[in-house]
């Protein structure tokens, strides 16, 4: 357990540190190229991911799968308007 938990800040802290060389690379250094921007792009990208997430049995108000296939099925829920007929004109004769 404190294994697990030991190598998941390792390697959280390299792949920070590969980030910000990334970053300050591309701040400094004159040399600085497609590998930088990459890297530094892919990280700011990865922090827009919402880690806030919890599981949907445990999320409030939300609804689980066999709740969605209940209420899809229930009659009347979900019906559309009847089709059209092409043979029906288009209006009152």
């Amino acid at each position: 357990m404190v294994v697990g938990r030991i190598v998941r800040w390792g390697v959280a802290l390299g792949l920070a540190a590969v980030w910000w060389w990334a970053v300050l690379r591309l701040v400094f250094a004159d040399g600085a190229g497609a590998l930088e921007g990459t890297v530094a792009a892919g990280g700011w990208g990865l922090s827009l991911l919402p880690v806030n997430c919890v599981p949907r049995v445990r999320a409030a108000g939300a609804l689980g799968p066999r709740r969605w296939r209940t209420a899809w099925r229930a009659e009347g829920a979900t019906r559309a308007s009847p089709p059209l007929r092409s043979d029906a004109g288009s209006g009152p004769s």
